[in-house]
Order: structure tokens, then sequence, then C-alpha cells
């Protein structure tokens, strides 16, 4: 049995939300057939750590959110490099979800949870002015124009965002699809609430202090696609 989203352990009522509210902005959940190991962490070990709202957010805390983690690579380093910080992982595809998983068990990594459906759900349900940092790191292009209305950075999108950063969180994007790229500067340069931290071309040309590589921009670079990043400042 494939694992679905546990909207009653998440602390979130799936009848709150409308089924085309969103379009999709990701593929396929699953490839054909997952290896049974992958299947074996999904059943064993996904209800584990999914998020739940009823008892996750305490006085205190702090947050961090990867909207599309992919593998795990990214999130999984953030999270052992700064344990005192919840790290909220949201990703659709059930093969990257299992790689997330096995992460956190070879690593003993405490601080992850993890949502398995669109991240637009959850920034609905998340508390007001709940999120330190949001990352966004080589979501899926949609290079087709037809396509384009379901790429994941949009207005609708930054105003979730607005809602649930703290005043001064900072959103990290990362993309090697040029014209996302753009796409993605026309629409935060046009959102004063978002400050871009780019003082010279070297501040998106390079990934910022912290950075941790993923396999997907491995293989970028050995392709000869070159990423851009931009880091903007929540200004509240």
């Amino acid at each position: 049995m494939m694992v679905s989203v546990y909207w009653a352990e998440a602390g979130l009522e799936k009848s709150n939300f409308k089924p085309k509210e969103f379009l999709q902005s990701f593929g396929r959940r699953k490839s054909r057939k997952l290896l049974i190991t992958k299947q074996n962490l999904l059943e064993d070990s996904l209800p584990d750590y999914l998020i739940d709202l009823s008892k996750l957010f305490l006085v205190g805390q702090k947050f961090w959110l990867e909207i599309g983690f992919g593998g795990g690579e990214h999130l999984a380093g953030r999270a052992l490099a700064n344990p005192e910080i919840t790290m909220l992982g949201c990703e659709p595809f059930y093969d990257g979800i299992a790689s997330m998983l096995g992460h956190i068990k070879r690593e003993g990594i405490k601080n992850i949870r993890i949502f398995n459906d669109d991240a637009r759900l959850l920034l609905k349900a998340l508390p007001d002015k709940s999120l330190e940092r949001v990352f966004i790191l080589f979501p899926d292009p949609w290079p087709k124009l037809r396509h384009q209305k379901r790429r994941i950075v949009n207005q609708q999108t930054l105003d979730l965002l607005a809602r649930v950063m703290c005043e001064g969180g900072e959103l990290l994007l990362a993309t090697d699809h040029v014209d996302y790229g753009v796409w993605m500067l026309e629409h935060l340069q046009a959102d004063p609430r978002f400050i871009w931290q780019a003082n010279e071309p070297e501040d998106w040309q390079n990934p910022p202090p912290g950075w941790v590589e993923t396999r997907y921009q491995v293989k970028t670079t050995l392709e000869g696609r070159k990423p851009m990043f931009l880091r903007y400042v929540f200004s509240g």
C-alpha cells in the first residue's frame, strides 16, 4: 500500500482545502516501481516523521522550511549543522521522501519533519510569522510556455510566504534554468516585501554561506549549466 498524507495525524483538516485551489507545480509522485527498501522506509518510518501541527509549534522553537527537498541532501545537511532548528521539508515525490528517510536513519537526524504533499497546503496551515528561513531550490522549471503557470514561484506563493515568514526572515531560491531565474527575479523584484541581498554578480553566481550541494546541482555542473542563487530578506 502506498503511503499517503496522514492528514489527521498532521493536525490538518483535508476538507479545508479546495481540490483545485492550486495548480499542481510538480509532476509524478512516484517512479514506475519503488525499490523494496524504499517502499519499506515509506511504510515503516514516514509516519514517525510527518509534521504534526498540533504538537510541533512550541514557544521558543525555530523553524526553517524547504519546499521540494528532492533527494534530501540539502535539508539533511542543514539539519545536521543546525540541531537547534526544526527543519520542515515538503516533497510529494515518494522516491525523494524515501531518500530523505534514509538520510535521517543513517545520520541519526532528530530535527526534520516531513510534509508529503503540495507545500502550499502546509503554508496555509502554518501559524503567522513561524518561519525564519525558506528554501526553494531547483524547482521544476516547467519550461514550456503553456505550463509556466504551474511554476511554484508566483505571486500566490509569495503571498502565502509573507504571512508565515518572520520579519527579517530569509528566502533562498536557486535554479539552473535561465528563463526561470528571470521569472523568479521579475516576481520577487515586483514585491516590495522581499529585499534582494545582492550587490554584485558574485552574490548570485555563488552559493551563500552554509550551502549544501545536492546531487542535482552536481549533475547540472557536469552538464555545463551554472546555477544562480537568489537570496531575499522578508521586510515584514
